[in-house]
Order: structure tokens, then C-alpha cells, then sequence
């Protein structure tokens, strides 16, 4: 299958590519049969003044669309799998309309600070996978500024439910993660991939995530697997709770909200492999 599918698309394209070509066959009328000298002479007129109006037209219909279809952007991330992405991709849109978000609005009656205090707390718990990961980017200042960060979120701002290091030292939390180190290292992002539930990715950073799962200390936490999950789950709606219904508003005004993701997930994550 995942040779087949690009095959057959690589056949449309050519097909559609020679497909103009095909269309500017010349035409000739048949001439009528010729009875005299006067009329093969006019016969012969018309046809070579055909030719040259039909040829006129098509040069003149291909500047006009041909160029229309060449400049089309290439997108930023191979999608030979679509159909099977869109399909996951209503359904996820489906369970955030009718099961994430609206557990997540009625999780808002938790007062905001709260909501707030919980993100850090997850946030400062994920310390290591952008630790480890900036390490293996060689990136020694923001490795310094995550333990640092971690350091003092840990007792100063109350097991990390705090941010002192964010709002009064101005150390910024990092964004990094195993796709990125891949990145780093010159690794393509390889196909696009929309995953059930956690949305968007691609087979590079798919497997990233797979290897940052091992950077999780509640994987090591003496709780039970039900609790684990618990957990992370809270932590998936206490952030949608906190987002300002984002999904929403680019899904109106986007003409295909499948296409509008895919590009700006590309473009999110080439911008943090070149940071």
C-alpha cells in the first residue's frame, strides 16, 4: 500500500501534466471536395488559417492557466496517506466538539489560578524531556536554563505550581522534544501523519514521541496504571480549559481546516528545528 498509493499518484500527475497537450492537437476541418482550382486554393487558405488561429489560441489559453497551476505551492510536508488522515481527522474533530471540549468548559468552574497552578505543575514535570533533548542539540545555555528553571519552580514556587523562575528571573521555558533532536541531526520529517487523539505529526516525530515517553518520570512513579492515565488526562483538559477556544476560530475561517493544520504544523515545527 505505501508503495502503491504514491505509484497511482505520480500517474495522475503526469496524466494531468500532458493532458494540455493533448488538448492543443491541431484541427483541421475536412475540406469539401474540391471541384475546381479557385476552390482547393480556398480550401487550402482556410486550413492553414485555422491552424495558425488555433495554435494562437492555445499558446495564448496555456499562458493564461498553465501558469495558474505551476505556481500552486508545493506543501511544506509530504501527505501521500490524506484519505486515511482525514478520516482521523473528522474523527478527531468529532470527539473535540462533542467529548473534549465540553468536558473542558464545565472543568472551567475550577477557578483560573488554579487551572494556571495545575499547567505549571505538568509543565515543570516535563522538565526533563527538554532538558535532555536541548543536551542532545548541544544547546548548553537552554540546558542550563531548564534545571535552572526546574530548580527553583521546584521550592521556591511550591513543587513547580508556581513559575518564579518564568515571571521573575525571565527564564523562558524551552520548547524541545526527541522529533526535533531527529531534526537537528538532519533527520526528514517523512510522511504527514494525523494520530487519533493527539492530533497532527509526522513519522519522525511520531517515533519522538515514542522515545520522550521514556523521559516521563510519572512512568516511574510508584502509581498504578489507571492513576497514570488519570493524570494525563487531567493534564489534556486543564489545557484545552485554559485555550481561548483557538480550534474554533481558525476551523470558521478557514476554507479546508485539514489543509490550513497541516501547513501551519509544518511551518511550527521548522521553525523550532531552526531555533
Amino acid at each position: 500500500m505505501r508503495v502503491v498509493l504514491p505509484l497511482v499518484l505520480c500517474l495522475t500527475l503526469l496524466v494531468l501534466s500532458f493532458a494540455p497537450l493533448l488538448a492543443a492537437d491541431d484541427f483541421v476541418r475536412p475540406a469539401a471536395a474540391a471541384q475546381t482550382g479557385g476552390d482547393d486554393f480556398d480550401a487550402e487558405f482556410d486550413d492553414d488559417f485555422d491552424d495558425d488561429f488555433d495554435d494562437d489560441f492555445d499558446d495564448d489559453f496555456d499562458d493564461d492557466f498553465g501558469d495558474e497551476s505551476e505556481a500552486q505551492p508545493r506543501p511544506l510536508i509530504a501527505d501521500p496517506l490524506e484519505p486515511w488522515n482525514r478520516g482521523v481527522f473528522l474523527v478527531n474533530d468529532k470527539l473535540y466538539f462533542y467529548l473534549f471540549k465540553p468536558v473542558a468548559r464545565g472543568y472551567r468552574v475550577v477557578p483560573r489560578p488554579v487551572r494556571t497552578s495545575i499547567g505549571n505543575f505538568f509543565s515543570n514535570l516535563s522538565t526533563p524531556v527538554r532538558a535532555v533533548n536541548a543536551l542532545l542539540q548541544l544547546k548548553v545555555r537552554d540546558v542550563g536554563t531548564e534545571l535552572g528553571r526546574l530548580a527553583v519552580n521546584s521550592t521556591i514556587g511550591w513543587g513547580g505550581l508556581f513559575d518564579p523562575a518564568g515571571y521573575s528571573l525571565r527564564w523562558k521555558k524551552k520548547s524541545e522534544d526527541f522529533g526535533q533532536t531527529l531534526g537537528f541531526y538532519g533527520v526528514k520529517s517523512g510522511w504527514y501523519l494525523v494520530l487519533p487523539i493527539f492530533g497532527p505529526s509526522s513519522v519522525r516525530d511520531g517515533a519522538g514521541l515514542v522515545v520522550d515517553q521514556f523521559l516521563d518520570p510519572l512512568l516511574y512513579a510508584d502509581i498504578k496504571v489507571r492513576e497514570y492515565y488519570s493524570l494525563r488526562a487531567l493534564e489534556r483538559v486543564n489545557a484545552l480549559s485554559l485555550d481561548a477556544d483557538s480550534y474554533e476560530k481558525f476551523k470558521r475561517d478557514a476554507l479546508d481546516p485539514y489543509l490550513f493544520i497541516r501547513a501551519a504544523y509544518a511551518q511550527h515545527r521548522l521553525a523550532n528545528i531552526r531555533k
